[in-house]
């Protein structure tokens, strides 16, 4: 049996930092597998600016190199209305049977959780399992310990708190920016990824 962490984001675009965040959570966790988990562009919450054909072709040159990492275009392919990160686990827990999975995510995520903010929230901590990163001013203890849903579906081993070495904070939006201003962050994400924006002509 494998240990799989599901990494989902935007990924607009992939960043060297989501590949390097991958990679310490892969190694500190004992993780076998990461999956990079793109979202749809059909969520009503976010709003991509390229196409999700683009996204996904820069995160398959980003992790073309580590066969540990594997790109997954499930939530991509998923109607809007449907999709909830309780049904997104639902699914990986029934692809990789036989694999404990979690799911990664950063501190402030696990603080909306807590109040409620998530579709079946009570039902997502209760039956998963999570690898949370530490965000600058939030204290995870004290989030979990102060949160009903948190704290009673907390068996010992619901949350793995990661809160050192995790905080750089050199966004997908810092780079858009960039891209729109006639910057330059070629080395803020990976080589294939800078050419394929030069070439598309993304983000200008």
């Amino acid at each position: 049996m494998g240990k799989i962490g599901i990494y989902g984001s935007s990924f607009d675009p992939i960043t060297n930092v989501h590949l390097w965040t991958a990679n310490t959570i892969l190694n500190r966790c004992k993780l076998d597998r990461v999956i990079f988990l793109p979202c749809s562009s059909k969520r009503r919450d976010k709003k991509m600016q390229i196409e999700d054909v683009h996204r996904l072709n820069m995160l398959h040159f980003a992790i073309e190199n580590n066969e540990k990492f594997i790109a997954d275009d499930y939530e991509m392919n998923q109607n809007a209305w449907n999709i909830s990160t309780y049904e997104t686990l639902k699914y990986f827990k029934s692809k990789y049977k036989h694999d404990t999975i979690y799911f990664i995510m950063g501190a402030d995520l696990l603080i909306d959780i807590g109040n409620g903010k998530w579709g079946n929230s009570d039902l997502l901590v209760k039956e998963n399992k999570f690898i949370v990163m530490a965000r600058n001013g939030i204290n995870m203890l004290k989030a979990i310990s102060t949160s009903p849903i948190l704290r009673n579906n907390d068996d010992g081993e619901t949350f793995h708190l990661i809160d050192k070495g995790l905080a750089m904070e050199i966004s997908s939006s810092y780079i858009r920016d960039e891209f729109s201003l006639g910057g330059d962050p070629r080395y803020l994400l990976p080589e294939a990824c800078y050419r394929y924006i030069k070439e598309q002509s993304l983000y200008i």
